[in-house]
């Protein structure tokens, strides 16, 4: 019988929390940015695009405490890191208690997915389910100051 040879790994998952951690530490406070975990992007000098695509996301309508439905979409282009999609799902999961409007929410993950990835562009669409037979799409995004919004499509 053979013995198994070492698995190689490529990438460092040192600094992971969340992965692989055998427990889920669900953060019902609000959504921070210091939920968001990333790894060094081993493609940096490459351009091409990661897409994030979320079907369970809910919060809170600020004002009547409703809950609010949507799908997320994340496209970007990473810099020198990638953003976790473990630590993404748990920040997402964040939002579930925390009242806020479709606008702001939507602005508040481009802000805080730029502040922990430093990515070359995102886009942040999140797509609000009908309410009072009205359907919210909300779009934010982000390039870099060295790159040309022609080079992403816009």
């Amino acid at each position: 019988m053979k013995s198994k040879s070492p698995r190689k790994i490529l990438d460092d998952t040192r600094t992971l929390r969340h992965l692989g951690s055998k427990s889920t530490d669900y953060q019902f406070e609000g959504p921070k940015a210091k939920i968001l975990e990333t790894f060094p992007n081993r493609e940096e000098d490459r351009p091409y695009i990661v897409n994030f695509e979320f079907d369970e996301f809910t919060s809170l309508c600020p004002k009547t405490g409703q809950p609010d439905f949507a799908h997320i979409s994340i496209r970007y282009a990473p810099g020198k890191t990638c953003v976790e999609s473990k630590s993404l799902k748990l920040y997402f999961f964040a939002f579930r208690s925390f009242g806020c409007f479709m606008e702001t929410i939507t602005n508040k993950m481009l802000d805080d997915l730029v502040a922990v990835t430093s990515p070359r562009y995102m886009q942040v669409t999140a797509t609000f389910k009908a309410r009072g037979g009205i359907t919210t799409i909300v779009t934010a995004q982000f390039i870099s100051e060295d790159e040309s919004p022609e080079q992403w499509g816009v």
